[in-house]
């Protein structure tokens, strides 16, 4: 099962409707109460990924109408649902269990990630943001500057 396939579960479980529709809009896609709406014209399913995890941030963390962008607070409030999306397809221990599973370069890791290359160098200069250079996590040390990097910790012996 595909990362798309196991959204679509999720929106399942909330009672969430999502369609795939002719936007007339440039949106990738849109949220309006339980209602998701994907542009039909994304051509991959990491693609429809991204937009569909994005969308489920507005339905998890968003309210109103927040289309118009010039004002700050629906951007901030676009700013919580995609930090929401970055969370859910890209976090850290994704990040990490991408590393062991082999994926070294940012092309690789987004194939195991099934995210787009934009969608993943969002979301960690996001984490980039948020912790700084690097941040541990378990018994590893994911660094982000100068390029994304992982360590893996040595276990003490008791």
């Amino acid at each position: 099962m595909n990362k798309f396939e196991i959204l679509l579960q999720e929106t399942e479980r909330y009672n969430i409707s999502v369609k795939e529709k002719n936007l007339q809009s440039k949106a990738k896609g849109l949220c309006k109460g339980n209602k998701i709406a994907i542009n039909n014209k994304l051509k991959t399913i990491s693609e429809k990924s991204c937009v569909l995890a994005e969308e489920l941030g507005h339905y998890h963390r968003t309210v109103g109408n927040i289309t118009d962008q010039t004002n700050i607070k629906n951007r901030k409030q676009e700013i919580k649902a995609r930090r929401w999306g970055y969370e859910k397809l890209v976090g850290l221990v994704n990040i990490i269990n991408a590393f062991e599973y082999g994926a070294h370069t940012l092309f690789e890791m987004t194939e195991y990630l099934e995210v787009t290359e934009e969608f993943l160098n969002n979301s960690l200069n996001y984490y980039r943001k948020k912790y700084g250079i690097s941040c541990e996590i378990d018994s590893y040390i994911i660094y982000f500057e100068p390029n994304l990097s992982i360590l893996k910790l040595l276990q003490a012996k008791d």
